[in-house]
């Protein structure tokens, strides 16, 4: 039985009502006892004292049900609603965990920004992007294979796995109230970012073993050997830019239902934050009046982003 939606107050009033309908009618008949002693009808006497004394019991009994129903489910319900507000504050307590951590993780992706947007906001190959991260040939590609080592060794992506909402929220009351989409954006990103970071492991790996033992400049000199080089730039700039676009967009939702305070579980999806974006531009140029319009503590949750900042 649902009790949340009514239905069960509805049975529980039911049982009230009938009973205290048979303590009417025990009444009734109770008169019509009286009116039997005093005609002296001993055989209907005692017929009419049979039916109010059935009657009286099965109304008393009824209301005893409802109201421990009632009563029960009252203290049952006050303590679900305990439990739930105890659990969205630890949420939105572990919510401001996940933003303050996860800022200076998103500010190192300043340098991905460097070496994606050199010349131009970063689209992707498939989108028909031709900035000087997809473009660059020979001494330019040897100058950006350089940068992207150096991007290696200062971020680590492993650090991304802070940015990882759902175990906060899998196991608590607060998961079932939140809008359909907006969990299943927040899953996505989730995945996508471990995907990321995964591959981008791996593309290192691969355009180490490319490069060889031998200078870059001399490397990418090599016609086959550069080619070879280019492929891995390229697989290492798409997961890059797959990182930047999911993780701004994690840390901008995060801070966005923060600053909604405990209101955020009946918070519908908003189409500026969770349309898929073919770039990293176009998210940030849609996004952006909301963003600034939400505040966390002090800053606004753009800012968040360290988007077009030096980190």
């Amino acid at each position: 039985m649902d009790f949340s939606a009514g239905h069960g107050y509805l049975l529980i009033g039911g049982l009230i009502l009938v009973g205290a309908g048979l303590l009417i009618i025990s009444l009734i008949v109770n008169l019509r006892v009286a009116h039997s002693v005093r005609d002296d009808v001993r055989h209907r006497e005692k017929l009419l004292e049979y039916y109010r004394n059935i009657f009286s019991q099965l109304g008393v009994i009824l209301i005893g049900i409802g109201v421990s129903l009632f009563i029960f489910f009252f203290q049952q319900n006050y303590q679900d609603q305990r439990r739930r507000e105890t659990e969205l504050q630890q949420v939105l307590a572990k919510l401001a965990a996940r933003i303050a951590r996860g800022a200076p993780v998103v500010e190192t992706l300043g340098e991905f920004d460097e070496v994606l947007d050199a010349g131009g906001a970063y689209v992707g190959p498939e989108h028909g992007g031709n900035n000087a991260a997809i473009s660059a040939e020979g001494a330019e590609l040897g100058k950006q294979v350089e940068k992207i080592l150096l991007v290696e060794r200062d971020v680590d992506v492993r650090d991304f796995d802070i940015l990882n909402l759902s175990r906060d929220l899998e196991a608590t009351f607060v998961v079932n109230e939140l809008d359909p989409t907006l969990w299943f954006d927040i899953v996505r990103d989730e995945n996508d970012i471990k995907y990321a970071t995964t591959q981008l492991g791996l593309d290192y790996k691969d355009l180490h073993e490319a490069i060889g033992d031998e200078p870059v400049e001399a490397a990418v000199a090599k016609p086959d050997k550069g080619q070879k080089i280019k492929r891995e730039v390229l697989d290492i700039l798409y997961d890059a830019d797959l990182l930047r676009q999911r993780s701004r967009r994690f840390l901008g939702r995060a801070c966005w239902l923060f600053s909604k305070g405990r209101g955020f579980v009946a918070l519908p999806a908003t189409e500026a934050i969770e349309a898929d974006a073919k770039s990293q531009q176009e998210w940030i140029d849609r996004s952006k009046p909301v963003l600034t319009q939400s505040k966390s503590g002090s800053s606004d949750c753009f800012k968040l982003l360290r988007y077009g900042q030096a980190s």
